[in-house]
């Protein structure tokens, strides 16, 4: 109950006496008296005593008779005594200013009385006294034009809003088309005159005061108003009704539109995943590594950017339906049926799709970027090896076809023909590099390498080349035996010098090929195993070194006999075109390679041992987010159920839990990040965790999906609660009884539900028929489990009332007067203009006689639960 209060001075402003003297007379005259002078005929209590009887309807105690002042002050403390009993606080108002006659007080006194037995029992929609009453004049006035009306002062000024109030419940007492906004004065008194006449409500306000004054009287306009109100307190039947047609409306409003938001959003998601998807299913490979680093780069960019937000949508989807389902349980409406294509199902199916297509690209991206290395890898080598190969090959052929042994001495010829078995014998030694050659170049045709056509050229050139210098030697040879018979000396030293040049000439040409040799690892086994075959090989350099030197030995030797003998030498070997300087060239550029190979080693095994660490760096992240999302996945299945307290708290603490989640988001960033530098070093394996990044990425994005889903759960039990007006106890029992008989700590089995029905909601023995019946509520799909949703809904079904067909049929009934249809103009004036004009546009036309035109069958309408067929 309301409590009005007064401090010192019982009212901030005085309004005229005359409105309270009105008023006090409204109420006298049924008592078969009246006040002439409210400051002085209240004086002695006994007015004000039978004043507080009439508007009560209770007898007070019997008053005194004596005239003298004691006498007055014991009868006003009466009526004093039986406003405090009504639960008003006085403050500052005794008997004795009343008794002396102090017009403040004294109109304090009668402004409380008009607030507690006047106002403050008025109430609309959960507002009451003031509120409520200024609610209801909005209300009543909302169809009518120039009516504003916002508090109990200007918005009265013009008369309009009174004659309004007067038309909308006797629209036969003024003719509210032909009033003036420029008129108030005339629109004021014929207010009051027609409100005197037919509605026994007596004038209390004076036009000229109110239209002269910039801020007329809130409590004289109050006081004089809310004789209106209980004057059509017999219009609260129909506006009741068209309370709950609006309540039903707005609940199907809001449906629709939710539908309408799910459909758009739906298409939007599905139509998204089908254009993403013949983007990823593109396998179109690109010729350059560049090339196939920039589509990496466009998938990190689809994976960072674009999904995130595509995954929130998705979830949001399913909440939304969630929701919409709820509400359209709780208000007894069909299920919604998106449209074909468009359900939660369809859209995970989808989603399903995109993500394979997805997982197949990122595959298919790795494994080719690997080929274009190798392609890369392999192109540079097969490069080095026919340039070095052409350079050996380079005037072979001129120097096969000559003919000079034609025309040769004996010694020459024998050095010719110990020329040309050297140069056999470096021959064969060169045809494992052709074969080398020919086996890069298939190699680089079965991988598919852009330039395959230049490969092919370059390696059949060498190859006719390589036949066609077999060719030559083999003639050559044929011919040097034949005249082999004609010579007869050979110089030894030269012929020991060619022999033993040649091979080493040949090992240090072999050597120098495999120190600038290109290699590729992913390992620092590999490198590894590099570096033990580059030290096995320096291990060889001190035997090369006695090797150089006995050749050198060799020529040392030859200029010593030519010293000794005075033979005059020409310089020139003739069985080979080696010089000690060529050796010597080539074994300082063998001595200068071996340290650049150490450094190259070296530098690889840097670059490996940083790949460990990011492997190492990666995988210490991922061992701990991976558990850790495991873990949270598994606390979220019992937290619903955990949590103790209201819906709110249990939401506070699930909101809570889910920030905390989201906090974590950095740690999956830096994963990320790890993740990115890792790809860009071309790792692509990783001993030291079972957890991929696309692992994390998954279980994240479910780990959110379930936290979301909870949350909704607890936010669809609010709603319920809400709708069925279920407490917080009643819901904390339906949960206690489902937890004791949930034993999987998910959903009620089907062989327990039994009891919990019969210990929750029937108290009796349950019936198989019965049964059967709840278990198609409870489980529709039978799954042979209950969720905590679907027995709470089963609960509030058997335990609460909504508002039936019959319900919304019946209200309808009273804003139509009974009839069997209800007109436009009706509609209009008992609802909202939104919510009439819903009613309208679904109503179908009445058929029956004697109706007027344009009636509207209410009836079919309320039968049909309010549902659009076009959405049902």
């Amino acid at each position: 109950m309301q409590r009005v209060c007064f401090a010192s001075a019982p009212l901030d402003s005085v309004p005229s006496s005359a409105t309270f003297t009105a008023w006090c007379n409204s109420h006298l005259r049924k008592a078969g008296t009246q006040i002439e002078n409210i400051e002085e005929d209240f004086r002695n209590g006994l007015k004000l005593m039978l004043l507080l009887e009439v508007i009560s309807g209770e007898r007070l105690p019997k008053p005194d008779k004596g005239k003298m002042r004691f006498h007055k002050i014991a009868n006003v403390n009466k009526a004093l005594d039986f406003i405090c009993s009504k639960g008003v606080k006085l403050v500052s108002i005794g008997a004795e200013e009343i008794v002396d006659g102090n017009a403040k007080m004294t109109l304090g006194m009668i402004w409380t009385i008009i607030l507690r037995f006047a106002i403050q029992d008025i109430s609309v929609e959960e507002t009451s006294a003031k509120e409520g009453l200024l609610l209801w004049c909005q209300r009543k006035t909302a169809p009518y034009r120039n009516v504003n009306v916002q508090n109990f002062h200007i918005s009265w000024k013009d008369g309009l809003a009174l004659c309004a109030l007067i038309h909308r419940h006797r629209p036969d007492l003024i003719d509210y088309a032909k009033l003036r906004k420029d008129d108030p004065i005339g629109n004021l008194n014929t207010a009051f005159e027609v409100a005197e006449k037919f509605l026994d409500i007596p004038k209390m306000l004076d036009a000229e005061d109110i239209v002269n004054t910039p801020k007329p009287d809130e409590k004289a306009i109050m006081t004089y108003v809310s004789c209106f109100y209980h004057a059509f307190a017999g219009a609260e039947q129909a506006e009741t009704a068209a309370n709950r047609i609006c309540k039903v409306l707005a609940v199907n409003q809001e449906n629709e539109k939710l539908m309408e938001e799910y459909e758009k959003l739906a298409s939007e998601l599905l139509e998204w995943i089908r254009r993403t998807i013949p983007w990823l299913e593109n396998r179109v490979a690109e010729q350059t590594m560049r090339s196939m680093q920039q589509k990496l780069e466009d998938f990190r960019d689809y994976r960072r950017i674009h999904k995130p937000p595509r995954v929130q949508e998705k979830c949001q989807l399913e909440i939304n339906f969630n929701t919409l389902q709820t509400k359209l349980r709780l208000s007894n409406r069909p299920a919604f049926m998106p449209s074909e294509g468009k359900m939660v199902s369809d859209i995970a199916n989808a989603w399903k799709g995109l993500e394979q297509v997805e997982k197949g690209y990122e595959e298919w991206l790795l494994t080719e970027i690997r080929r274009l290395e190798r392609l890369d890898h392999l192109a540079e080598k097969f490069k080095q090896k026919c340039a070095m190969h052409e350079t050996w090959t380079s005037g072979k052929e001129e120097l096969l076809s000559q003919k000079d042994y034609e025309s040769a001495s004996l010694m020459e010829i024998r050095a010719l023909m110990r020329k040309h078995e050297a140069f056999e014998s470096d021959l064969a030694a060169h045809q494992d590099r052709v074969e080398q050659i020919a086996a890069i170049a298939q190699e680089l045709n079965e991988l598919d390498y852009h330039d395959a056509v230049t490969v092919n050229a370059r390696c059949q050139g060498i190859c006719d080349q390589w036949d066609n210098l077999g060719t030559l030697t083999q003639k050559r040879r044929d011919s040097l035996e034949r005249v082999e018979k004609l010579w007869e000396t050979i110089d030894q030293l030269y012929l020991e010098f060619a022999k033993r040049a040649a091979p080493f000439n040949n090992w240090m040409d072999g050597a120098m090929e495999d120190l600038q040799d290109m290699f590729i690892v992913h390992s620092i086994e590999e490198i590894q195993s590099l570096i033990t075959a580059h030290d096995q090989f320096k291990a060889t350099l001190p035997e090369a070194d006695k090797e150089r030197m006995a050749t050198i030995g060799i020529q040392n030797e030859i200029l010593k006999i030519a010293q000794t003998y005075g033979i005059k030498l020409t310089g020139i070997n003739p069985y080979t075109n080696l010089s000690q300087q060529d050796i010597a060239n080539k074994w300082d550029t063998v001595k200068h390679l071996v340290p650049l190979r150490d450094q190259m080693l070296q530098e690889e095994v840097a670059r490996q041992q940083a790949n460990e660490r990011l492997r190492r760096q990666f995988a210490a992240q991922a061992n701990i987010i991976g558990p850790w999302i495991q873990t949270k996945m598994e606390e979220i299945s019992h937290v619903s159920v955990d949590i103790a307290g209201s819906l709110e708290e249990q939401m506070n603490s699930l909101k809570q839990y889910e920030q905390n989640i989201i906090n974590y988001k950095s740690n999956i960033d830096k994963l990320e990040g790890d993740h990115q530098l890792s790809q860009e070093s071309l790792i692509f394996d990783n001993k030291h965790t079972n957890y991929s990044m696309e692992h994390i990425r998954v279980g994240w994005e479910q780990l959110l999906t379930t936290i979301a889903r909870t949350i909704n759960e607890v936010e669809n039990q609010i709603l319920t609660r809400d709708a069925k007006g279920i407490s917080q106890e009643q819901l904390n029992e339906f949960r206690a009884s489902f937890n004791h008989f949930d034993r999987v700590r998910t959903a009620l089995l089907i062989n327990v539900l039994w009891s919990c029905l019969y210990k929750c909601v029937l108290n009796t023995a349950v019936g198989e028929v019965e049964f059967a019946r709840i278990m198609t509520l409870v489980d529709p799909n039978n799954t042979g489990v209950v969720t905590f949703q679907a027995f709470i809904d089963f609960m509030t079904r058997e335990t609460a009332e909504t508002d039936t067909a019959e319900q919304v049929m019946a209200s309808f009934k009273i804003l139509a007067s009974d009839k069997s249809y209800i007109t436009v103009e009706e509609l209009r004036r008992e609802l909202p203009p939104d919510q009439a004009e819903y009613c309208i546009s679904r109503m179908t036309r009445f058929v029956g006689a004697d109706c007027p035109s344009g009636a509207l069958d209410y009836i079919s309408f309320s039968a049909r639960g309010l549902c659009s067929d076009l959405l049902f």
